[in-house]
């Protein structure tokens, strides 16, 4: 079933639900880079350490308490987990989890921590369920963790914010994984600031988007797996093609070794942790393709095992 982006009005009305649930986030400016005019959107100071807390909370607002009776459940390698988790826990409702087996402990800690039932499954099985929206062995409301336009309007809530803080943006860099964030932006950038171009980035052991535009179609690509587990797969959702089409500006590539001096870089430069997609829009603000312009990057989260954590700190490779 085709995916609908969200409008201007959808994405205002995400905001208004999620007054008093999901932090505005600091835009800081970047001045690691003196010679850049990069800006950082810290979405990783959620409570859930990660913006999926907006996209899970607008669409278990709208869902009717008959929608909600079973519980609720996703499939997510961690971030969204914890947003439906979090909201679950307030809610008094229960919460289970379908998480691909590479799905690091921080993360699948976290989700029990707010209450969740963490169930590993294979990547192929956990990648089956999103396609399928659901379990057939699964009771109460699958929240789909990107493919949503309810999702995708709590995501747009991110560029509302920093249209209000930043004018004159050349470009917005988010981190693509399923998509829902990217999407989610760009359809409030479009509305609100036409000239803005927002660019997805990818990492070079899984960057599906970049092959799909050069190809003119969706393709498949072989996936490595990599410490930067909040985004990159074997291929794109198919509901997601048309909305990428046509509402970003490109994919940028990033190799592993730049996202990883990245999570380095906003640590000691500006005391920010960032998780391996936290850190891809930094990564990518180097391309050259952008010097000159003003840049916004997306820190989407901070949810890095702490063992990586500090062996990136060390200078080392995961």
């Amino acid at each position: 079933m085709p995916v609908s982006p969200p409008s201007l009005n959808d994405i205002h009305a995400a905001r208004a639900r999620l007054s008093g649930i999901a932090v505005r986030t600091p835009l800081v400016r970047f001045t690691g880079d003196p010679a850049r005019d990069i800006h950082l959107k810290l979405e990783s100071l959620q409570p859930i350490g990660s913006f999926k807390l907006r996209g899970a909370a607008n669409a278990m607002a709208i869902a009717s308490p008959a929608e909600l009776a079973d519980g609720v459940y996703t499939a997510s390698a961690g971030n969204m987990a914890q947003g439906v988790a979090w909201c679950a826990r307030e809610r008094g409702i229960r919460c289970r989890v379908v998480v691909p087996e590479h799905a690091p402990r921080t993360k699948t800690e976290a989700i029990e921590r707010l209450g969740g039932e963490v169930i590993r499954v294979p990547f192929d099985q956990w990648w089956q369920t999103l396609i399928d929206r659901g379990r057939p062995d699964f009771d109460g409301l699958f929240v789909h963790p990107f493919a949503d336009t309810a999702v995708m309007a709590g995501n747009g809530t991110v560029a509302l914010e920093i249209f209000d803080d930043l004018a004159d943006i050349d470009a917005i860099i988010v981190p693509y994984g399923g998509g829902g964030l990217a999407c989610g932006i760009a359809a409030a950038a479009r509305a609100v600031s036409p000239r803005t171009k927002v660019y997805a980035v990818e990492v070079d052991t899984a960057a599906p988007l970049h092959a799909s535009l050069a190809a003119g179609r969706p393709v498949p690509v072989t996936r490595t797996p990599t410490f930067i587990d909040g985004m990159g797969s074997g291929g794109l959702f198919d509901d997601m093609w048309p909305l990428a089409t046509a509402l970003l500006a490109g994919s940028i590539v990033v190799s592993v070794a730049q996202v990883a001096a990245a999570v380095k870089t906003l640590a000691e430069r500006a005391r920010i942790v960032a998780e391996g997609a936290g850190a891809a829009a930094l990564a990518a603000a180097q391309d050259p393709s952008l010097d000159g312009q003003r840049i916004v990057c997306i820190v989407s989260g901070g949810n890095i095992d702490l063992d990586t954590f500090v062996t990136i700190l060390r200078g080392d490779l995961p």
